[in-house]
């Protein structure tokens, strides 16, 4: 199966944003990918919290819903949405949700992301995603070629609880949007998603965004880019740098079985849910 990861530099300009999505998926599909898959907050990144209400659009029938959707009709693909802010009713929060479309244009399913994003940076940028977003509820598998695929959003990367219970359901290949910040990118994205795909024996997808946007008190906020497929024994198949592009890669059955066979974990894995745990305080006799 192919699969092409579509690195953006999103704007807080929804009208950019979706021309940048149309031009780089028609880029994607001259190399005949089964699978598009776009970044965490394709459609519209940046401003208050006020201004992320107002980015909200509907699911289903909002302008960057609407888009993809067309386009996976059109051009028979499926397509990975990224994640799309999406308006939650009357609530004043938001939710920060990937949608999956197959081939004829059919939404398959969608995952609200559940971990959010409330630290404060090394350079002292806070992040308070919790402020305009809540959080979701339940995980979302879809099969596509024979493979099953997990979704998952940015900060989960971080809570392999999430991946566990993802792979639990023997998943295949893992999908992951994202915005990673340049300092935690540069110290942690790499290694992360690598750990990710040799834990659970799976391939791994990771999407994100490049390059800079600007807030509005003026503050210029850098996301790290370096899309990248990581194969179920860890090593990088493909990688992208930190400008807008399309990375093709491929998802190899062959690599998958051969993984699983020489180090079973599947079938060494012990449930410890219902293990008793010791703790010492060191006066134990």
């Amino acid at each position: 199966m192919k699969i092409a990861l579509v690195q953006m530099n999103s704007q807080p300009d929804r009208a950019h944003n979706l021309a940048e999505a149309a031009r780089l998926m028609r880029e994607a599909m001259t190399g005949r990918p089964d699978l598009i898959v776009l970044p965490e907050h394709f459609d519209w990144v940046g401003g208050t919290v006020a201004d992320k209400r107002r980015a909200a659009d509907r699911v289903p029938g909002g302008e960057a819903y609407v888009l993809v959707q067309q386009f996976a009709k059109e051009n028979a693909v499926w397509i990975h949405a990224g994640s799309l802010m999406e308006r939650r009713g009357q609530d004043h929060r938001v939710y920060n949700t990937t949608v999956v479309f197959n081939a004829n244009g059919d939404q398959v399913g969608l995952y609200r992301k559940i971990h959010l994003f409330d630290i404060t940076a090394p350079d002292g940028k806070t992040y308070a995603e919790s402020a305009a977003v809540a959080p979701g509820r339940e995980l979302f598998i879809y099969e596509l070629g024979g493979y099953r695929i997990g979704c998952a959003i940015c900060y989960d990367l971080r809570f392999s609880r999430l991946f566990d219970r993802l792979a639990s359901e023997t998943v295949d290949i893992f999908v992951l949007p994202a915005a990673f910040t340049h300092q935690t990118g540069q110290a942690h994205w790499e290694v992360l998603c690598r750990a990710r795909a040799i834990e659970f024996q799976a391939y791994f997808a990771a999407c994100g965004q490049c390059g800079s946007y600007a807030m509005p008190n003026g503050d210029r906020r850098q996301t790290f880019g370096h899309s990248m497929l990581c194969d179920p024994w860890g090593k990088i198949v493909a990688q992208a740098d930190n400008g807008a592009c399309v990375i093709m890669t491929e998802i190899d059955p062959v690599r998958l079985r051969e993984v699983r066979r020489l180090i079973p974990m599947a079938e060494h894995r012990v449930l410890l849910a219902d293990r008793e745990v010791r703790i010492s305080t060191g006066t134990e006799r």
